[in-house]
């Protein structure tokens, strides 16, 4: 256990305890934190142990905060292989790869993404909540791959989760996906504005829905054509790479978006299945490669965020995995 010690002075008097810390610590840790440590009698003023949150100060008042050391995560770290981009005390920023489940849950208790960093980060990670673990802002889905970043401090953890939250409205966010899909848009560039709520008859996916639906929450895709393959007769492509950057950051949004405006993504067997039919129009070699593909043909190329410490813009961006290199060859070839 480690012990912080404050004087209270003249601008403290009568402030909350709970208050008054979260301010002295500067976001270290987060107020609920700080709630909970006052309420494990981890908050002592002038000697005498305060469990009450409302508890006012006086000046002068000697406030002594004992940290009790990091529980040991749960679930268990386990020693799978990440590719990491970066790494310091505050966070870790990651390439996914395909097939990896970022959080343990309902048939998939273990081998995530969440216990490949627990092991990996080991004692690095101070104990967000109290609890030694990695804080996720954010998730990709299992067949996704790309970049990540995850938090290792109560004060990465929130920036982190706060810049998310805004969607990058704050200009302290970007985000831009590389999809291979089926067709090709008949512009070079566009928006896709539609809400999605809860599909209704599986509530594990997503679906486009009215404005007025109970569930509705607006989403905004904004795409941009990059190369087309396979020209077809009358005008059209088999497929296409198109650069997806996200307004806001809803469950499978570029997949459903792309498939509302006819568009899926190669693969996608949630919200493509009606179009792999379209993999016969291909020449044999490119019909083959894309009828096989296991996966939607998604990869989170690029993440930028201000650094929650230093407030440095931090940028990442990875090519396209060998998976997706190889469809998008095949299909160049074809073409």
């Amino acid at each position: 256990m480690k012990a912080r010690e404050f004087v209270a002075g003249a601008d403290a008097a009568g402030q909350r305890i709970d208050q008054w810390l979260a301010a002295r610590l500067d976001g270290e840790l987060s107020r609920n934190r700080i709630q909970a440590l006052v309420r494990s009698g981890a908050v002592q003023v002038g000697g005498i142990v305060v469990t009450e949150t409302k508890h006012r100060l006086a000046p002068e008042d000697v406030v002594r905060l004992v940290l009790p050391e990091a529980q040991d995560p749960v679930p268990r770290g386990e020693d799978i292989a990440l590719t990491v981009l970066f790494e310091d005390d505050e966070l870790i920023v990651i390439d996914k790869p395909a097939g990896l489940v970022v959080h343990p849950g309902a048939g998939n208790p273990s081998g995530t993404l969440v216990n490949a960093l627990i092991h990996h980060c080991g004692a690095s990670l101070s104990g967000i909540g109290g609890v030694r673990r990695p804080g996720i802002v954010h998730r990709l889905d299992k067949d996704t791959s790309g970049v990540m970043v995850a938090a290792k401090t109560d004060l990465a953890h929130r920036a982190l989760a706060e810049a998310f939250a805004d969607h990058g409205r704050s200009g302290d966010l970007e985000r831009a996906y590389s999809a291979l899909v089926w067709g090709a848009p008949g512009r070079s560039a566009g928006t896709i504005d539609v809400p999605l709520g809860r599909a209704a008859n599986d509530r594990t996916r997503r679906a486009v829905v009215s404005e007025r639906h109970p569930d509705a929450r607006r989403a905004v895709t904004h795409y941009r054509l990059v190369e087309r393959f396979c020209p077809l007769p009358g005008g059209e492509y088999a497929a296409s790479l198109v650069d997806c950057r996200l307004e806001t950051g809803r469950t499978h949004q570029i997949r459903v978006h792309m498939a509302h405006v006819g568009h899926p993504l190669i693969g996608d067997l949630d919200y493509g299945r009606a179009f792999r039919t379209k993999a016969n129009r291909l020449p044999e070699a490119a019909r083959e490669v894309a009828a096989a593909f296991p996966r939607q043909a998604l990869h989170a190329r690029l993440l930028a965020f201000r650094h929650p410490a230093s407030g440095a813009t931090m940028r990442f961006e990875t090519p396209l995995p060998r998976d997706m290199a190889e469809l998008a060859d095949a299909l160049r070839k074809a073409g």
